[in-house]
């Protein structure tokens, strides 16, 4: 009788485990943006309260699979990009694209700074037609208010492959934060990010 007990007491916490990982499951969803090397990105939304995470890598193109060097090479048609896990009950779609196109400039085609080429081009993938919808109406929003001079360049496409990054290019900023980079380019958009949007902070 007692490992009948047992028995059923373990299905039991099984049975709730796996209910209470279903429900998690349903709080979270997934934003795919593009807006220069994805170091900056990535940097930016982990920081972002309600985001679970923020992978690096590479989406928008034609090959399967691809690598760093590739991708660089603008063959293969990727953006890199950051995917991001998030809580919609704490953070929505449309403030996540309210604090993409306010850290990055959507105006330069195939363009961050100094990163050239088509693949650090300004993106949103989105999920559902939802998505697309918002997007394309924060798009006419911010083209309404005059934010910037240019037109915005950035494209909204369906989403179709998310390819992860190398292991070192992940959390970039974080492990390497007295590297050239990441003090001259990543810093100062993670300060004007904590300053304009901290009251949506970890």
């Amino acid at each position: 009788m007692k490992s009948k007990a047992l028995l059923i007491f373990t299905g039991l916490l099984f049975y709730i485990s796996l209910s209470g990982k279903c429900s998690m499951d349903e709080k979270r969803e997934l934003a795919t943006f593009g807006g220069g090397c994805f170091w900056c990105v990535e940097a930016i939304f982990e920081r972002v309260n309600g985001v679970f995470s923020a992978e690096s890598g590479y989406s928008g193109g034609h090959m399967r699979n691809p690598d760093y060097k590739q991708v660089t090479s603008g063959t293969t048609g990727h953006a890199e990009v950051v995917q991001i896990a998030y809580d919609p009950s704490v953070i929505s779609y449309q403030e996540l694209l309210e604090i993409f196109f306010k850290t990055h400039d959507p105006t330069t085609l195939n363009r961050q700074g100094a990163d050239v080429g088509t693949q650090y081009r300004s993106i949103v993938l989105y999920h559902n037609e939802v998505q697309r919808d918002l997007a394309s109406q924060v798009i006419d929003k911010l083209e309404e208010e005059g934010i910037w001079n240019d037109p915005i360049v950035t494209t909204v496409e369906p989403f179709e492959a998310f390819y992860s990054a190398e292991a070192y290019h992940q959390e970039y900023y974080e492990n390497n934060p007295n590297q050239g980079y990441c003090r001259l380019v990543i810093n100062p958009k993670v300060e004007k990010f904590e300053k304009v949007f901290k009251e949506k902070l970890k």
